[in-house]
């Protein structure tokens, strides 16, 4: 079983704008979840929702503006409300490195897997690997206008 996912993309835009669209409740919801309910900073457990498809809560690990931001989840839950900390969860990590003027690579980075209960393991993770293809998809959309 593996414990991490990994993505790369290249985006066409400054780190500064690209941190923005991670790290800010009012761009987040553009690609990611369709809401955020309370506070989005670090040490806080703010709720993603996704419409239809449910609610998650987080916790934010860590911001560290226009290089870095991560958050605490759990997987395959979609409709997990509480506190983050106190169940198996995955780390999911933003790292921002610019390649050139207005050119940064976004590493996406989801581990922890391998401490999920051994029935949500695996589901977790093939469904998390589809969905972080479609959702980085359209973090990249969000720069091509």
């Amino acid at each position: 079983m593996q414990d991490t996912i990994n993505r790369d993309i290249t985006i066409n835009a400054s780190k500064e704008h690209i941190y923005d669209a991670i790290s800010n409740p009012e761009h987040v919801t553009k690609w990611f979840p369709t809401t955020i309910e309370g506070d989005y900073s670090v040490g806080s457990q703010p709720i993603f929702g996704f419409g239809e498809h449910g609610k998650n809560q987080i916790y934010v690990v860590a911001a560290r503006p226009h290089e870095y931001f991560a958050y605490r989840w759990v997987p395959g839950a979609n409709h997990y409300l509480g506190d983050v900390l106190a169940v198996p969860n995955t780390l999911v990590e933003f790292k921002i490195t610019e390649l050139a003027d207005d050119t940064c690579k976004v590493t996406l980075t989801e581990s922890g897997f391998s401490s999920l209960p051994t029935e949500l393991m695996e589901a977790a993770f093939n469904q998390n690997s589809g969905g972080w293809d479609f959702m980085l998809s359209r973090l990249e959309s969000l720069f091509d206008a």
